[in-house]
């Protein structure tokens, strides 16, 4: 396994501000999900425009999700043929539109 590269004090702030700003963004997300503002057809479409919520997991999202809990999330994940490792950016349309009829 080849070593990490070098960065310089400058390049290691900014690359951990950049990922502590990304964690902020996603349980921000999950948050709003839980309480109930956000359907999964805004989240879908939020992630289109925001670089951060595309990258999140489809997994957590489902999981967000009031009275929604793991094995659940899996299991729709499973019948819609969604890999739990699928990141919202990687979701086909058709996927997209299981996704939304199945919580509409």
């Amino acid at each position: 396994m080849p070593a990490p590269p070098k960065l310089t004090d400058e390049q290691r702030r900014a690359a951990l501000e950049k990922a502590a700003e990304a964690r902020r963004v996603r349980a921000e997300l999950k948050a709003l999900i839980k309480m109930g503002s956000l359907s999964i057809s805004e989240v879908l479409e939020k992630s289109d425009s925001n670089e951060i919520i595309s990258r999140t997991k489809v997994l957590a999202v489902l999981e967000s999700m009031p009275k929604i809990g793991k094995v659940k999330a899996r299991r729709i994940m499973k019948e819609i043929g969604i890999a739990e490792s699928r990141r919202l950016r990687g979701l086909g349309d058709q996927q997209r539109a299981a996704l939304v009829s199945e919580f509409s």
